[in-house]
């Protein structure tokens, strides 16, 4: 991983990785600490669902728009150029336009996702040094959550995830 707290690399975020921030608490340590970044569809993604989440898994949609460097919309064009690069990858909309807007950016970007299938896709467009876990991220800002990470969260998790797709995809 290629982001540090004093590093003004951009950090990329899906849908899970916001919800699991707002579930531990430590929204405010990587928003207030790091240059944050969506696309509009992970934001509309954090709105849905409520009725199945805990109460410390409610966002504020105003108050997290706010706490974001950047959100992003991505037209139907860089959707089709990801499709093009990834076929047979089944991603969810947020993700599909998160790595869409990705591949559109010149400066220096990590993404966060636990999400299989956009593991893969940064694996077979060769970008898994782009990859990096929430675990990461915390460490990075120097936050200890008092309630643990869920496991696809972590670091370690993520690793062999990306071990087992770099053999699957030969993309050593």
């Amino acid at each position: 991983m290629s982001v540090s707290k004093d590093h003004q690399a951009c950090v990329l975020v899906d849908t899970n990785v916001i919800i699991e921030s707002y579930r531990i608490g430590c929204w405010p340590a990587l928003a207030g600490s790091l240059r944050i970044e969506t696309v509009e569809e992970c934001v509309t993604e954090t709105q849905t669902g409520f009725q199945r989440r805990r109460r410390e898994q409610t966002i504020d949609n105003k108050e997290l728009r706010a706490s974001l460097a950047g959100e992003h919309q991505v037209s139907d064009k860089e959707l089709a150029d990801l499709a093009i690069r990834i076929p047979g990858i089944a991603l969810d909309e947020g993700e599909e336009s998160l790595w869409a807007h990705a591949l559109t950016r010149n400066d220096a970007w990590v993404l966060c996702s636990p999400d299989k299938a956009s593991l893969r896709c940064g694996v077979r467009i060769g970008m898994r040094e782009q990859l990096a876990s929430l675990e990461e991220l915390l460490r990075c800002v120097g936050h200890r959550p008092k309630i643990p990470l869920r496991r696809q969260y972590t670091k370690r998790w993520q690793d062999g995830v990306i071990s087992r797709f770099v053999v699957e995809e030969g993309n050593y």
